[in-house]
């Protein structure tokens, strides 16, 4: 009598994605996805936080996401914990990098647009970790618009001459002469000026007109010199 074999168990394709936890690498494959799509766009402008950057971001808010899912469930499938415990700790922690890459150079304020791309992307990456992939996707489509489309807009609108108002303080008896001369060469036309004499300094309050974008540089290009004590446009 010849003992019949028993066929050995094969994995079902559920178990195979339970224990590899396939779910989990299309999570961060669509993070890697989708933080790309918004970080290339980052490199292709030339700011610190570019494509592997955010990348990262997305795929390390997604798979902390997962965890914080997963980790409060029992092993019979009871909810024990707060899964937006860990979510919440990865936005806290998005806002302190997010603070670091805004810089404020000589009374210049720069990089408030990569610290908030860090922070919508971590958002996007938190989203694909709880499973809400068309959201995620959804989002990614909308950012990627605002940053590509409208940063054309936003260039377009920096160009247009606009008349603002500034007050320059200068040490005592300083003309403004040279001065004058680093308004010019930004472009811009100084249309009123007064004066006022103190013991300790010298106050321009002036009338400008000139593109939008370059009060910025102006700002930074005056407080440069050891002559200039602080430059305000409004």
């Amino acid at each position: 009598m010849i003992a019949s074999l028993a066929a050995p168990d094969i994995p079902s394709a559920g178990q195979f994605v339970t224990v590899l936890r396939l779910d989990l690498l299309a999570k961060l494959a669509l993070a890697v996805l989708l933080g790309g799509a918004v970080g290339l766009e980052r490199e292709l402008s030339g700011k610190p936080a570019g494509l592997r950057t955010n990348i990262l971001i997305c795929v390390g808010s997604a798979m902390l996401m997962d965890l914080s899912v997963r980790i409060g469930i029992s092993e019979t499938g009871v909810r024990i914990g707060d899964p937006a415990r860990l979510a919440a700790q990865v936005i806290s922690g998005i806002g302190f990098l997010g603070a670091g890459t805004i810089l404020q150079a000589r009374g210049t304020v720069v990089g408030l647009t990569t610290a908030a791309t860090i922070w919508v992307v971590a958002a996007i990456g938190l989203t694909i970790g709880a499973g809400s992939f068309i959201e995620a996707a959804g989002a990614t489509l909308l950012v990627a618009s605002v940053l590509y489309g409208l940063g054309r807009v936003e260039k377009r609108l920096l160009q247009t001459r606009r008349v603002i108002g500034g007050t320059l303080r200068v040490l005592p008896r300083t003309p403004f002469d040279e001065l004058e001369q680093i308004f010019n060469s930004a472009g811009i036309q100084v249309l009123q000026k007064t004066v006022y004499e103190h013991s300790d300094d010298r106050t321009y309050e002036l009338k400008l007109m000139g593109p939008a974008r370059q009060y910025d540089i102006i700002s930074a290009a005056l407080m440069r010199r050891s002559d200039v004590l602080s430059a305000q446009f409004d």
